[in-house]
C-alpha cells in the first residue's frame, strides 16, 4: 500500500522529520511518500496559519491520490483541513490529533496533551470535545515554544517540552501524554523510556490506523458531510479550485 503523509506547513526539515518516523514504523510493503505544500506558512500556529495552509494541503492531497496513495495522513496536530480533504477524496484520511487519541484510550484511562503555544490549547481543547475525549483528556499544556525551535539542534524546546510531560505525569495524574505538534514525532520513545508511560507521537498512530483502514478496504462516507463538492464557480485565484462535481 502507499500512505501520503503531508505537513501542511513549508518547512521541509520537518517534513523529513516526519516522513523518517513514518518509514520507521511502517510495515513491510507499505510505501511512504511525505510531502508540503511549496506556498504556505512555514509553521501552523493558530487560526489565521490554519486558514492560509489549505490551499497548499489540497493540492497535495489531490495530487497524492491521483498517484495511487490508499490514504492520507495530515500532520498537523490541530488536524487542519481534515474534513476538506475527506470531501475531495474517497481513500481514508487521518488526522493525528484524533489517531493520537484514540490510539492513547486503548492503553490509559486519562492522558494530557503537550502542545507548543498557549494559542494552540482551545483549539485542542475544542478537538477533544468534538472526538468525545473530554472526560479522558486531563489538560492541555502548552511548553511555550515556537514550532520551529524544535527544527534548531541543541534548542531549549526539547528541554521545554520534557518539563510539560514531567507535570502531566506528578500535576495531572495522566496515564498517557499525547506530544500535540508533529514536529515532536522524535522525541516520543525517549520520553516513554524516561517517565516509564506511554508518550504518543501522532504521526506514528496516524500511520497504523491508515494501515489497518486500507487493509480493511475501507473508504470514507461520500453521505452527508463528506459528500462530494457539488459543482460551482470559484472567481479570482481560487479559480483552480472549484469543484467539478466529480470524485478526485
Amino acid at each position: 500500500m502507499k500512505l501520503l503523509i503531508v505537513n501542511p506547513n513549508t518547512t521541509a526539515s520537518m517534513t523529513e522529520k516526519i516522513g523518517a518516523t513514518a518509514r520507521a514504523l511502517a510495515a513491510a510493503g507499505t510505501e511512504i511518500v511525505a510531502v508540503n505544500p511549496a506556498d504556505g506558512p512555514v509553521s501552523i500556529e493558530g487560526p489565521y496559519d490554519e486558514a492560509l495552509c489549505l490551499p497548499g494541503l489540497l493540492t497535495e492531497v489531490k495530487r497524492g491520490v491521483a498517484g495511487g496513495a490508499d490514504a492520507v495522513v495530515v500532520a498537523c496536530f490541530d488536524d487542519t483541513g481534515i474534513d476538506a480533504c475527506r470531501a475531495l477524496v474517497p481513500v481514508p484520511v487521518l488526522g493525528i490529533c484524533h489517531a493520537a487519541m484514540q490510539v492513547a484510550v486503548q492503553l490509559a484511562d486519562s492522558f494530557s496533551i503537550v502542545t507548543t503555544l498557549g494559542r494552540s490549547v482551545p483549539v485542542l481543547e475544542g478537538l477533544a470535545l468534538r472526538y468525545g475525549m473530554e472526560r479522558r483528556c486531563r489538560r492541555v499544556r502548552a511548553a511555550e515554544v515556537p514550532v520551529l525551535a524544535l527544527e534548531e539542534p541543541g534548542s531549549a524546546a526539547v528541554a521545554k517540552v520534557r518539563a510539560e510531560v514531567r507535570a502531566a505525569v506528578e500535576e495531572d495524574g495522566a496515564e498517557a501524554v499525547l506530544l500535540g505538534c508533529a514536529g515532536m514525532t522524535d522525541l516520543a520513545a525517549a520520553l516513554a523510556d524516561e517517565f516509564g508511560i506511554p508518550v504518543i507521537d501522532g504521526v506514528a498512530a496516524g500511520v497504523k490506523l491508515a494501515e489497518a483502514l486500507v487493509g480493511m478496504g475501507a473508504l470514507t462516507s461520500k453521505v452527508g458531510l463528506y459528500a462530494v463538492p457539488r459543482a460551482k464557480v470559484y472567481r479570482g485565484r481560487m479559480s483552480e479550485f472549484a469543484p467539478s462535481g466529480d470524485q478526485a
